[in-house]
C-alpha cells in the first residue's frame, strides 16, 4: 500500500487548528473507501497542532524558500560562534532579528488569508517568534521547523550543538576582551542559567498542558451534562411510551370482550331470526288452510241455499 501522499500531509498541517480533526478524519474515510489501510492508520496517527506551531508549519508549507533562507541565515550564526568573530557575530544578529520579525509578519498575513484562522488578535506571534530563535540556535528544532509538521511552538533553552558565544565589549574602534572568568567558574554559569532556562520551559510546558486539560475538562463536562439531559428525556419517552402501550392493551382486551358479547348476541339474534322464520312459515302455510277451508264452507253454504230456493 502506498499510503499518505506528502501533498495530502502538507495540506493537513496547513489546516487551521480548529479544522484539523475533522480534515484528518475526512482523509482517513476517504483512504479506507479507496482500500488504502496503510494510508488510513498513518493519517489516523497525525496529531493537530497548536496554533503556534501550526503558523510556523504554514511558513513552511507556503513559504519554503524563506524558511531556506533561515536555515543559511542559522548556519552563519553557528559558523560565528564557534569561531567567536564578534563583529560578524553583531551582523548576523541584527539580521537575525530583521529576518525573524519578517517572518513573523509573513506568518500573521497567511493566516489572514486562510479560511477558519483565528483572528489577528489571538494568533500567538510570540510563540512564533521563539520556535524561529530556537530554529536559528538548534539545528534539530530547524529540521522540525523544514518538514512543516511541527506540533506546538518550542524555545530554545541553551542546550544543543550551539554553544553561547563568549561576547566582546567594543569601545571605540577596538575591541577589548573581558577579563574572562575560570573555565570552571563560566562552566558552572553556564549550567546553572541552562538549568534555570529548562525549569521555566518546563514550568510554561506543564502550564499549557493544564490549561489544554481544562479546556479539554470543560469540554467533557459540557458533553456529559448534554448526554445525561439526552438520557433523562430518552428514559421520560420510554415510560410515555410503556404507559400509552400498557393503556392502548387494555382498551384492546375490553374491545376484545366486547366483541365476544356482541359475537354471542349476533349469534343468538340469528338463531332467534331463523325461529321466528320457521314459525312465520308454519304461520302462512296455517293461515293458507284455513283459508282453503273457509271457501270451501262457503261453496258448501252456497250450494245449500240454492237447492233450498229451488225446492220453495
Amino acid at each position: 500500500m502506498p499510503g499518505p501522499t506528502p501533498e495530502l500531509v502538507q495540506r493537513l498541517y496547513a489546516t487551521p487548528p480548529d479544522r484539523f480533526v475533522a480534515a484528518r478524519d475526512a482523509a482517513v474515510a476517504e483512504a479506507r473507501r479507496a482500500g488504502d489501510q496503510k494510508a488510513a492508520r498513518e493519517i489516523g496517527k497525525l496529531r493537530r497542532p497548536t496554533v503556534a506551531a501550526w503558523l510556523v508549519n504554514l511558513l513552511a508549507i507556503r513559504r519554503p524558500e524563506l524558511v531556506a533562507d533561515l536555515a543559511q541565515l542559522a548556519e552563519s550564526l553557528r559558523t560565528a560562534q564557534r569561531d567567536l568573530r564578534g563583529a560578524k557575530l553583531r551582523e548576523l544578529s541584527a539580521q537575525r532579528r530583521a529576518v525573524v520579525g519578517a517572518l513573523v509578519d509573513e506568518a500573521r498575513k497567511l493566516a489572514a488569508a486562510e479560511p477558519g484562522a483565528p483572528s489577528a488578535g489571538k494568533l500567538p506571534l510570540a510563540e512564533v517568534e521563539a520556535t524561529l530563535n530556537a530554529a536559528l540556535s538548534d539545528a534539530e528544532v530547524a529540521e522540525q521547523v523544514r518538514t512543516g509538521r511541527l506540533l506546538r511552538a518550542t524555545h530554545y533553552a541553551g542546550f544543543g550543538e550551539v554553544p553561547r558565544p563568549q561576547l566582546r565589549l567594543v569601545t571605540g574602534g577596538a575591541e577589548e576582551p573581558e577579563p574572562e572568568e575560570p573555565a570552571a567558574g563560566r562552566a558552572g554559569a553556564r549550567r546553572e542559567r541552562d538549568e534555570r532556562a529548562a525549569a521555566r520551559a518546563a514550568r510554561a510546558e506543564r502550564a499549557k498542558r493544564r490549561r489544554a486539560l481544562e479546556r479539554e475538562l470543560a469540554k467533557a463536562r459540557g458533553d456529559q451534562d448534554r448526554a445525561e439531559a439526552e438520557l433523562a428525556e430518552a428514559a421520560r419517552s420510554e415510560r410515555d411510551g410503556a404507559a400509552s402501550l400498557d393503556r392502548i392493551e387494555t382498551e384492546l382486551a375490553e374491545l376484545e370482550r366486547r366483541r365476544a358479547v356482541a359475537e354471542q348476541e349476533l349469534s343468538r339474534a340469528k338463531l332467534a331470526r331463523r325461529g321466528a322464520e320457521r314459525s312465520l312459515t308454519t304461520a302462512r302455510r296455517r293461515t293458507g288452510e284455513v283459508e282453503a277451508a273457509m271457501e270451501a264452507l262457503d261453496a258448501e253454504e252456497g250450494d245449500a241455499d240454492g237447492e233450498g230456493n229451488g225446492a220453495d
